[in-house]
């Protein structure tokens, strides 16, 4: 944070990255933006399974999404500020879930499918879905909460179940054909789009309530670089959990770029290599352990995967040292490699280094993005501190009000 711009009169860190223009229609949902800046561009792939190979464009997108919309409202009866849960793996059938249960003004709220049953029950409780969103394989856990479920995958047909597939194509020519279906009908921006679950490191999981506007900002703010160096179309890996927030916003953010954003269900090294080899990726998000584990078994893969295509591995969550930093550029000399800093409760990335200002500082998140604000404050009288003193780091970005900070 020391680089980005200091403002001595509001003792306030502000971003050196040039300013970001937010959309000032009222009237506009999260999925109606995305729809709005892919719409040139609609033969365009736009979502790549690595786990099935399935692949969709973002005309297809608009559609899968649209015919979900209409069977959230009129098969499950989900209406505005319904909460609907999705507790599965990651999938190009994650993000067209998130997608069409904002776009109806309902609440999107995710869980890790590796979560234990009393785990899900506590969110459960606290949220009060009306319909889950899950796979076949974790029924176990969510069969007992007397809701509804929609299964993602198929591993059988029975009449008591609904299928994402049936979905789709059942109501498809409703969707279409529907004068009453608007994927923006009625929803504002500062209505709740989604329920995200903090990681719980200071007690219990909350819910944090993350409104369109927050998404939207985000989404802007994730690809600012990208956006501000006029890349062209890029190619990203997700295999962190969509269920996180991380995830979320990093599969929402390139699907608003144009980008191609290609699934990956979990972490296993090879795998990735044989993704970014197989699709050509260009941009990998990722955590420590995976530096980690790039690190300790490179040795087994280097020869087996052509990576050339990487340009780009932005990690988060926690600090990188500056040897790991070091082993890793050594072994992909042609990709950099950089550090952010981000929070659920901020809604995604909160600063980032600078592509254009050198790379792989250990330790350092690099400075703040745009449409962030922060300030350093005395830890007991809470009151803003001078540069290069010790306090608490309080942040204020698109997912709070003016003049509320996040601590």
């Amino acid at each position: 944070m020391a680089t980005s711009s200091f403002n001595p009169e509001t003792q306030t860190y502000n971003s050196p990255r040039p300013p970001i223009l937010l959309p000032t229609s009222f009237h506009l949902s999260l999925t109606s933006f995305i729809f709005h800046s892919t719409s040139s561009f609609p033969h365009h792939t736009a979502l790549i399974d690595a786990d099935s190979n399935e692949t969709i464009t973002f005309l297809q997108l608009k559609a899968h999404v649209s015919s979900l919309a209409y069977a959230l409202r009129h098969r499950f009866r989900v209406t505005k500020h319904d909460v609907v849960l999705i507790v599965a793996p990651n999938s190009i059938r994650f993000p067209i879930s998130f997608l069409a249960i904002v776009s109806i003004g309902a609440i999107a709220t995710t869980a890790n499918p590796a979560f234990t049953f009393n785990e899900i029950s506590k969110q459960v409780q606290d949220c009060n879905p009306k319909l889950i969103i899950t796979i076949p394989e974790i029924y176990n856990k969510v069969n007992r909460f007397d809701v509804p479920l929609l299964f993602l995958s198929q591993s059988s047909s029975s009449p008591k179940f609904s299928y994402y597939s049936e979905i789709i194509e059942n109501y498809a020519e409703q969707a279409s054909n529907s004068s009453a279906f608007r994927p923006d009908n009625n929803v504002k921006q500062t209505d709740v789009a989604a329920l995200m679950y903090s990681s719980g490191t200071t007690g219990t999981s909350k819910g944090v309530m993350l409104t369109h506007k927050n998404f939207i900002a985000s989404t802007l703010n994730f690809t600012a670089d990208q956006d501000r160096y006029m890349e062209g179309r890029n190619v990203c890996l997700c295999f962190l959990p969509m269920s996180h927030g991380f995830g979320t916003v990093l599969s929402l953010a390139q699907l608003r770029r144009g980008n191609v954003l290609v699934s990956m269900a979990k972490f296993g090294l090879e795998n990735v290599l044989g993704a970014i080899e197989k699709y050509n990726v260009t941009h990998m998000f990722v955590v420590p352990p995976v530096m980690i584990s790039l690190a300790k078994q490179w040795r087994m893969v280097k020869n087996k995967y052509d990576l050339w295509s990487l340009k780009q591995i932005i990690s988060s969550a926690a600090p990188l040292s500056r040897d790991l930093i070091q082993t890793c550029a050594d072994i992909l000399p042609h990709a950099e490699i950089f550090q952010g800093y981000g929070m659920t409760e901020a809604c995604g990335k909160i600063s980032l280094e600078d592509p254009k200002e050198g790379h792989g500082s250990a330790g350092s998140t690099g400075t703040l993005m745009p449409l962030i604000e922060s300030k350093i404050v005395s830890v007991n009288t809470k009151k803003a501190l001078p540069p290069n003193q010790i306090g608490e780091i309080w942040i204020r970005g698109p997912t709070v009000t003016p003049g509320n900070y996040s601590e």
